[in-house]
């Protein structure tokens, strides 16, 4: 047996442990993310568009990772259609910025890597630059909306009467706590991931100006501020939605009274 799989089992069993019966949707939910994941890679390598599949596998992979780790309709519901706008958000930005940054394709570094093979194989860069930034929101966009809706579904369980007024505060509130805990796992998630490349920028003498401006370096800064902007966007995006879907749901029944 390998070490992925004995992890992966424990995984499963401590998902199980502490989580019950949503844990293990949770766990079913990741194994059909890969799936989708993977389902993109041969796509693309299909030379089908590189955005538009990650799109589609985006809300596929939102939908997934909402509705399964969640038993309460509401706030899955709402969680996935502010998800669904923060996205469409992120991709009228990420399209710009990922043109003019100009980090598409391999770094210097990837030199010795790439020695021998072609890089010549009939696919956008830039699109996939964009793909991956794109991807790399998902899970802080999901993580955020789901904390915020969870939330807000709590507050209105415990004050049913609450106002939309005071249970649109009470979201922003609950974002901005969550907001430097999620900024942290970022950063730190990008500082491990690259380590080893930050030493060898120190190895081979960089100076801080060749560092800010490394290809490498730079598409990844720029895909961790990508997950930073999309869980600032998913707190009032979320909010918002919540606050509708009340207000629409306290109208039905005085409609329905007068009629």
């Amino acid at each position: 047996m390998s070490t992925i799989t004995v992890l992966g089992l424990l995984l499963l069993l401590l998902m199980i442990l502490v989580g019950g019966k949503a844990g293990a949707q949770a766990f079913f939910a990741l194994i059909l993310n890969f799936g989708l994941l993977f389902l993109a890679i041969v796509l693309v390598a299909f030379h089908f568009s590189p955005l538009i599949v990650t799109l589609v596998v985006g809300v596929l992979v939102l939908a997934l990772t909402i509705f399964m780790s969640s038993g309460d309709d509401l706030s899955s519901t709402v969680a996935f259609l502010a998800s669904v706008g923060v996205l469409v958000v992120l991709v009228l930005l990420i399209v710009p910025v990922e043109h003019w940054a100009l980090v598409q394709g391999f770094g210097p570094e990837d030199s010795e890597d790439l020695e021998g093979l072609s890089v010549l194989v009939g696919i956008s860069f830039v699109q996939v630059t964009m793909a991956t930034a794109i991807l790399s929101t998902l899970g802080a966009i999901a993580e955020a909306a789901m904390a915020i809706s969870a939330g807000l579904s709590e507050i209105l369980e415990q004050h049913p009467q609450v106002t939309m007024k005071a249970l649109f505060g009470d979201g922003i509130t609950v974002g901005k706590q969550i907001i430097g805990t999620t900024f942290n796992t970022l950063f730190f998630g990008f500082f491990g991931g690259f380590l080893a490349l930050f030493i060898w920028f120190t190895g081979v003498n960089y100076s801080f100006g060749e560092i800010l401006n490394d290809k490498i370096f730079v598409a990844e800064v720029l895909m961790v501020l990508f997950a930073m902007f999309s869980v600032l966007l998913t707190v009032p995006i979320t909010t918002w939605v919540m606050t509708r879907a009340i207000a629409l749901r306290r109208k039905r029944p005085q409609d329905s009274t007068e009629s």
